[in-house]
C-alpha cells in the first residue's frame, strides 16, 4: 500500500479543522469506517437480541395477566449484561485503533489493518485507563463544568500516547502542557465537532427509523426494534472517527501554534537534495 500524503502542519482555524476533518475520513473511510463498524458489530448483535427478547418478554406477560416473573427475563438481561461488557472491552481497541490510524495517515505513513491493531492492542490498558478516568470523573464529580476542563486538558492524549510513543501518565502531562493557553480555543473547535458529529447521528438514524417503520409493516414489531437497535449502534461506529480525527488535528495544531512543528516539517523538506537529472 502506497503512503498516503502527510498533513501539512499550519495553524488551523476552525473551518480548516473542520475540512480537513472529513478529508483526512474521505481518504482512509474504508480503514476507519471499517475498524469502527468491525468493532460495533458484536455490541450491535447481542443487544439487538437482548432489548427484542426483553420486550417480547414484557408484553408476553402482559398480555397473559400473569404477574411479572423475572425469571423468563434472565436471557434478555444477561445478553444485555454482556453486550456491556463486550462494549467496555472493545472501546480501547476501538478508540486505539481508530487513533493509532489517523495519526499514521496524518504523518504520511502506510496504514494497514494489522498495524492498527496491533498497535492499538500493545497500548490497550494505556487507552483503557485513558476511557475509564474519563468515565470515572464523570461519575464521581458534582461539578459537570469541572469535568469538562480536565476532559479537554486531556484532549491530546490519544494523539501524544500514539505519536511521541509514550505512556498514559506522560501523555496526559504533555496534553496538558500543550492545551494550556489555548483552553478556551481547543473547548470550542470540540464543542463545534461534537455538535455536527451529533446531527449527523441523528440525520443516519432518521433514516433507520424509516427502515424500522417500514420493516414493522412486514416483521413483527420486536424484530423490527431490534434491528433498529444494532442499526443505531453500527451507525453510531460510522461517526466515531470524526471526533478522534479533529483531536489529532488539535495535537498537530497546538504543536505548530507553540512549538513551530510547521517550521521543523518546512526544513526537513528542504534538506532532502533534489533527484539527480538524467
Amino acid at each position: 500500500m502506497s503512503a498516503p500524503v502527510p498533513l501539512r502542519l499550519r495553524p488551523l482555524e476552525i473551518g480548516d479543522v473542520l475540512d480537513e476533518t472529513f478529508r483526512l475520513y474521505r481518504r482512509n473511510f474504508l480503514l476507519l469506517a471499517g475498524v469502527s463498524v468491525g468493532f460495533s458489530i458484536p455490541l450491535a448483535a447481542v443487544a439487538g437480541y437482548g432489548f427484542a427478547a426483553l420486550y417480547s418478554a414484557f408484553i408476553d406477560q402482559a398480555a397473559s395477566g400473569n404477574p411479572t416473573d423475572l425469571s423468563t427475563l434472565a436471557p434478555a438481561l444477561t445478553a444485555i449484561g454482556v453486550g456491556t461488557l463486550i462494549n467496555f472491552a472493545l472501546l480501547p481497541l476501538l478508540y486505539g485503533s481508530v487513533s493509532l490510524a489517523i495519526c499514521e495517515a496524518a504523518l504520511g505513513r502506510p496504514v494497514t489493518l494489522r498495524k492498527v491493531l496491533g498497535g492499538a492492542l500493545r497500548r490497550y490498558f494505556h487507552v483503557a485507563g485513558y476511557l475509564a478516568l474519563l468515565l470515572l470523573m464523570a461519575i464521581a464529580f458534582c461539578l459537570f463544568p469541572l469535568w469538562i476542563w480536565i476532559a479537554v486538558g486531556w484532549a491530546a492524549v490519544l494523539p501524544v500516547m500514539f505519536v511521541e510513543n509514550t505512556g498514559l501518565v506522560d501523555a496526559m502531562r504533555r496534553s496538558w502542557r500543550l492545551v494550556q493557553g489555548q483552553w478556551w480555543r481547543t473547548f470550542f473547535i470540540l464543542l463545534l465537532v461534537y455538535l455536527l458529529n451529533y446531527v449527523v447521528s441523528l440525520a443516519l438514524e432518521a433514516f433507520l427509523y424509516l427502515g424500522q417503520i417500514l420493516l414493522s409493516i412486514f416483521l413483527s414489531q420486536f424484530v423490527a426494534f431490534a434491528i433498529y437497535e444494532a442499526g443505531a449502534i453500527v451507525v453510531g461506529g460510522l461517526t466515531i472517527p470524526i471526533l478522534q480525527i479533529a483531536l489529532v488535528l488539535i495535537y498537530f495544531d497546538l504543536r505548530v501554534r507553540k512549538e513551530g512543528l510547521d517550521l521543523f516539517q518546512l526544513a526537513q523538506r528542504v534538506s532532502v537534495p533534489p533527484p539527480a537529472l538524467a
